[in-house]
């Protein structure tokens, strides 16, 4: 006689405590001009406006923004990553005032690549400025902003995992997983009790 065995998929709603709004992202971006933190502001929004990984910001870089797309090497695939024209004029500015010419654009004061613990430790930092749960403040909360952001413009989530580096659907699913508090919202929308 055979077992039949259930297993629970779990996960089809991220915890609210851990899932970074529009409005707190806008938040932090606020807190650190506030602090006059310009590198942590655009860092922020580059990766916010692109999807790209922590890991990837190495590719954010003067040629790539004065082409508007930088060309993402990872896990043997080479992705082109389309950087929006604003975020081009703002990373571009930037560079010029930090007088750097060519090559990466996100850099210690000795010029030094910035480190995934260093991105990470300022955001934390940072979220405290705002007012901002420090659970929610992590570079990758960022992508998954992103990814909420590009699925409700274009309902596309093939799409989608192509620009976010993807080879499986369903890892970007994941990305798209809500709060509960969310998924009621939508449900209230939908108007179908009278």
């Amino acid at each position: 006689r055979k077992m039949l065995r259930l297993r629970a998929r779990g996960g089809e709603f991220r915890a609210p405590e851990r899932e970074l709004t529009r409005a707190e992202y806008d938040r932090l971006l606020a807190a650190a001009e506030s602090i006059d933190d310009a590198r942590l502001a655009l860092l922020m929004e580059s990766i916010c406006a692109t999807g790209i990984r922590v890991g990837e910001v190495k590719y954010l870089t003067v040629e790539a923004a004065s082409q508007g797309r930088a060309e993402v090497s990872l896990k043997g695939k080479i992705r082109t990553i389309l950087l929006p024209a604003k975020l081009c004029r703002k990373l571009l500015k930037y560079a010029r005032k930090q007088k750097i010419a060519h090559g990466e654009i996100f850099l210690t004061a000795s010029g030094k690549r910035l480190s995934r613990r260093q991105i990470w430790a300022e955001m934390k930092r940072l979220a405290v400025v705002a007012g901002v749960a420090p659970s929610k403040v992590f570079p990758h909360n960022l992508r998954h902003l992103f990814a909420t952001a590009f699925y409700a413009r274009c309902h596309d989530i093939v799409r989608l995992a192509d620009v976010l580096g993807h080879s499986s659907i369903e890892t970007t699913r994941i990305y798209l997983i809500t709060s509960g508090v969310e998924h009621q919202r939508q449900l209230e929308r939908l108007g179908l009790v009278l």
